[in-house]
């Protein structure tokens, strides 16, 4: 593990590969995870690219109290943004799943010239009146279960709050079936939800799906339920010259359930 200081705060990195072969991929993970959510696809990814896998302010091996207002995706888009800034290489490559989707989605926004080509694996956020007829204003759905799971994290509960968000998100009884290992990475990163409640993510709209420059994969789980389907498909819709890939049998972490099937969809990309 490594740091590298941006914006006052030492960003912590795993960085894995050969320098000598193209661009770095750099990752960026979703709610509740760090740097360690990647694991499964960093041999397949490595052989052929410098694979450079970040933990956002807050997360691992960071131990946040939840207090503060220094997370945000705001924030986290600049800290993304200034990392890459100090990195030798650029313009990188540029992968993010769920809420780090949503990250990587507003760096290519704002930034474009330090992309090359850009990954986004079911993005997360919802869409605005512009993209979705029966938007309203307001939490949405998954909003509000965020919400209620951080609450009870706040009150200490801190594995009835993690059964709340993942049954919320994958179905009743999916914290009960998750393995030790990927419970104790969430329990790791729990606390970052208290500060999820305070995000102001902004919605997605028509005119930032149509301001993305970069050449953009999007890759989703063919059984993934709830919003995140229709969100991958209509920002795909929108974003000029796009592909869209869905995997087979796969859900929201479709890099961990198919691995192979994943790495041959990025690699693939990576090198057209």
């Amino acid at each position: 593990m490594q740091t590298l200081r941006v914006n006052g705060y030492d960003m912590a990195y795993l960085e894995v590969g050969e320098a000598g072969n193209g661009p770095p991929l750099v990752c960026v993970h979703g709610s509740l995870c760090d740097f360690r959510i990647w694991s499964s696809v960093l041999g397949p990814l490595t052989r052929k690219h410098r694979v450079i896998a970040v933990s956002l302010r807050h997360f691992f091996p960071d131990h946040w109290d939840g207090v503060g207002d220094t997370y945000s995706i705001a924030q986290h888009v600049d800290d993304v943004i200034a990392f890459i800034e100090k990195l030798d290489g650029k313009p990188v490559d540029l992968m993010g799943h769920s809420r780090g989707g949503h990250i990587c989605f507003r760096v290519a926004q704002r930034r474009p010239d330090l992309l090359r080509k850009l990954i986004l694996a079911e993005p997360g956020g919802e869409l605005d009146a512009t993209l979705d007829l029966a938007f309203k204003p307001g939490p949405s759905p998954l909003a509000a279960r965020i919400a209620a799971s951080a609450e009870v994290v706040a009150q200490g509960d801190i594995d009835g709050g993690l059964q709340i968000f993942m049954d919320a998100l994958e179905g009743p009884g999916t914290w009960k079936r998750l393995p030790a290992t990927p419970k104790q990475l969430l329990r790791d990163n729990a606390t970052t939800l208290i500060g999820q409640m305070k995000d102001q993510r902004p919605p997605f709209s028509k005119a930032d799906a149509e301001a993305i420059e970069t050449p953009t994969l999007f890759i989703g789980g063919a059984n993934t339920k709830g919003t995140l389907p229709q969100v991958l498909h209509t920002l795909a819709a929108n974003v000029k010259g796009s592909r869209t890939e869905m995997i087979p049998g796969a859900t929201h972490p479709m890099f961990e359930q198919a691995p192979q099937k994943y790495c041959e969809l990025v690699l693939a990309f990576l090198a057209a």
